[in-house]
Order: C-alpha cells, then sequence, then structure tokens
C-alpha cells in the first residue's frame, strides 16, 4: 500500500496554506484531521522552503514545530520532521519523529547525517541544487531525468558511508526544487531512474505552480487538489513508496478508486 504523507505546515508563509496553521494548536489539529482522514505518516515542518522563502532562526523553527512534533507522536502517529537543520532534526527526533525529511539531502548541514545516523531513524534525501531563495538559478539540465537520478545516487553515497542503514533510506526526485515547469513533467515521466536506484520513493507535487501547465493558472485549490491526487495514482502506476499531499482525502479516494479498478 501506497503511504500517504500528509503535510503539516506551521509556519506562516508556506506557498499554499502559510497562516492557516501556524500556532502549535492549530497545527496539532490540523495533522490530527489528516491523521483521520487517512494520512499514514504526518511531516511537521517549521520553515517554508516555498521559492524565494527566507530562512527563520532556529529557535522560532523550533517554537513552531516541536510541539506539533511531541503532541502527534503522542498521540501513535508516524511524524517526520521537515528540516535541514540538524539541530532541529535532533531535537524532533527526541520528541518523537521518526523521519527527518531534509529537502538538500544533508548538504545545508554538514551534520544531518550524523544525526540521522546517530539516531537510527528513517532519512528522506531530497534532489536539491541550492536554497529555495535562488533555487530557479541551478535549474539547468541536459538530461533532468538522469541527473536528477545521478545526484539522488551520490547523497546516497554520502548517508551510507556516515552510518545510515541504507534500509532507513527514502528518495525524493524534489518536484519543484530547482525544476522549471516542464522539468517537473520531466522528472515525473522519467521517474523510473530514480526507482531503479533501489530505495523507496516518495514524490511530492502538492498544489505546486507546474501543475497549472495542466489546470491553468487560475485553478482553485480544490481543482490543484484533484490533479495532485491524479498525479499520486500515476507515481503509484510508476513505483513510488509514498506521496505527500495537503489533502489527504482526494488523493486516498483517488488511489482507493484506483485499487478497486485494478481488482485489488
Amino acid at each position: 500500500m501506497i503511504q500517504i504523507m500528509g503535510i503539516v505546515n506551521a509556519t506562516p508563509d508556506s506557498f499554499s496554506d502559510g497562516g492557516e496553521h501556524d500556532e502549535p494548536d492549530a497545527a496539532i489539529a490540523h495533522g490530527r484531521t489528516l491523521a483521520a482522514c487517512g494520512a499514514t505518516i504526518l511531516d511537521v515542518g517549521g520553515e517554508s522552503t516555498r521559492p524565494g522563502s527566507v530562512p527563520v532562526g532556529i529557535d522560532e523553527e523550533l517554537r513552531r514545530a516541536l510541539p506539533v512534533v511531541e503532541h502527534l507522536a503522542a498521540d501513535g502517529s508516524v511524524v517526520s520532521i521537515d528540516t535541514y537543520r540538524a539541530a532541529t532534526a535532533a531535537r524532533a527526533i527526541e520528541a518523537g519523529a521518526r523521519i527527518v525529511n531534509d529537502v538538500s539531502g544533508g548538504l545545508a548541514d554538514d551534520d544531518m547525517m550524523r544525526v540521522v545516523a546517530d539516531a537510527g531513524v528513517e532519512f528522506l534525501i531530497g534532489h536539491w541544487r541550492g536554497p529555495s531563495a535562488d533555487m530557479y538559478a541551478f535549474a539547468e539540465y541536459d538530461d533532468v531525468g538522469g541527473e536528477v537520478a545521478c545526484e539522488l545516487s551520490q547523497r546516497v553515497d554520502a548517508a551510507i558511508a556516515a552510518g545510515i542503514d541504507p534500509s532507513r533510506i527514502i528518495l525524493d526526485p524534489g518536484v519543484g526544487f530547482a525544476k522549471a515547469g516542464p522539468q517537473n513533467w520531466s522528472v515525473l515521466r522519467e521517474l523510473g531512474a530514480v526507482t531503479d536506484l533501489g530505495f523507496r520513493v516518495l514524490v511530492g507535487t502538492s498544489r505546486k505552480g507546474f501543475l497549472s501547465s495542466a489546470v491553468g493558472d487560475d485553478a482553485s485549490r480544490d481543482r490543484r487538489d484533484l490533479a495532485t491526487a491524479v498525479t499520486s495514482v500515476l507515481a503509484q502506476r510508476a513505483g513510488a513508496w509514498g506521496v505527500r499531499v495537503h489533502d489527504v482525502t482526494s488523493t486516498r479516494d483517488a488511489l482507493a478508486v484506483t485499487d478497486a479498478w485494478d481488482g485489488a
């Protein structure tokens, strides 16, 4: 069964739902709602990584995210911490996080892989070429699918060298990160280049701007959620282990219909 990672943005400035759950109590309630809707993992973030976003200090990131991680983990949910800072990851693991989702794949903080290895938790390695503030400056590829897979393979080698158990590694092709619109579709079409590396693969397309080339720039959030649900089904077909989404219900339903179609 494909894993559905529900997004819990405890931030005021995330691109889609910034400010809706930016206080811990609201984020905790939202996480519980996502779990009730069928999310198998809750991904908690205290800093936006949207294009052009400005980093916040670690104290603010911890203030936003740590209580959310602690309460949702205490509920029994599998909690992921969305951070590229090793110190934040360490504190979140102490609070109950079982996955570290690092969009930089360990490139932003040299200490991240050691923290993950020492804790023995799962490590979600994102494809990354630079900070969110200027990520599109790095969106140049001759073979986007092949280059993403190659660069992820290099991060896998670094993770294993740092002592991370290969069975605990998950890969994310980084849809929307250092990739211009059409390049994201190419990454998805060529997802096999990443799944062929032999690790679990998570795909995150939720509400991202490149979907507008299919559904229109003026598409409502509901229509982007529908488009996201379709990509979730296609990602499953392409061998993805999990999908990361804002709206759990639409993706859950789309996957259930697919299973019914297949006779599962």
